[in-house]
């Protein structure tokens, strides 16, 4: 358990200090250490939640602070639903008939991946309180890992599948722990910076002109850009063709989709990465 270091616990801190003082428990050690876990002796949340505002925005706490275990474990049991609804068994994920049938399977335990990794994160994390148990979720894994490698091979003979618009996110897989910064370290380029409305405006125009320019939903798009920022990781394909209104053929997905997301990357670079 992490304590701030440095820090006197008899002392309130306040807006950059107290994000400060929390990155510094949440520097990762790969497998041995993937978020940090704050212990405070004082009422601390006003003032966090008013340092996270200043820093991020108003609504930032939902991002950047987990929600209790019990919301992630009501996640994960709706998610194992929506599986069992598409694939009863494991045996069913041979028996899917069609590509789209096999990009909602794989979706559907993509998201269980999500939410299960996010549970790792929890001390009191327990398998055998969750609808799915541990050799079920490993069997699941690997027909998913099956059809991850038919999309490499097809690929190879340059076969057109709707699959190859989805990110399997093997590394999480791989490493079965999220391996995700904490996003206040993608904000100490901000922290020595005093919020500007004029800058937020200019920011909310471009998200704006941007979803006008590619037909994308706003509320959408303003979600991508903030899992972007979360993750640090590429927006996938079929999360930008998603947020799209009208969606693209088939043989111009990968090519809308790059578009956009180069955007997204060119919006993060010039409203994120370069405010200091």
């Amino acid at each position: 358990m992490d304590h701030f270091s440095g820090a006197r616990p008899d002392k309130n801190l306040k807006y950059r200090g107290l994000l400060q003082a929390y990155s510094r428990t949440n520097r990762t050690m790969g497998a041995k250490k993937s978020q940090g876990n704050v212990v405070v002796f004082r009422n601390l949340k006003p003032a966090t939640d008013k340092a996270i505002e200043l820093f991020a925005n108003k609504n930032a706490q939902e991002e950047i602070i987990l929600a209790p275990y019990e919301d992630y474990v009501k996640t994960f049991e709706e998610a194992t639903a929506k599986l069992f609804a598409i694939t009863p068994t494991v045996e069913c994920v041979d028996e899917l008939l069609t590509e789209e049938d096999e990009a909602a399977f794989v979706q559907a335990f993509r998201e269980l991946i999500r939410v299960k990794n996010v549970l790792d994160c929890f001390t009191q994390f327990d398998f055998s309180t969750l609808p799915l148990d541990e050799q079920t979720f490993a069997d699941f894994r690997s027909k998913y890992l099956d059809l991850y490698d038919k999309v490499r091979s097809e690929k190879e003979k340059e076969k057109v599948s709707i699959l190859d618009d989805l990110d399997f996110e093997v590394e999480l897989i791989s490493r079965d722990k999220i391996n995700v910064s904490y996003i206040i370290n993608l904000l100490r380029n901000m922290q020595k910076k005093k919020p500007e409305e004029q800058a937020k405006a200019r920011k909310q125009e471009a998200i704006t002109d941007l979803s006008k320019d590619e037909g994308l939903q706003q509320d959408g798009l303003e979600k991508v850009i903030g899992n972007y920022l979360f993750t640090e990781k590429t927006p996938m394909r079929d999360d930008v063709i998603g947020i799209m209104e009208k969606r693209p053929s088939l043989r111009e997905r990968r090519s809308v989709a790059d578009r956009v997301i180069d955007k997204i990357k060119a919006f993060v670079e010039t409203f994120i990465d370069g405010v200091s």
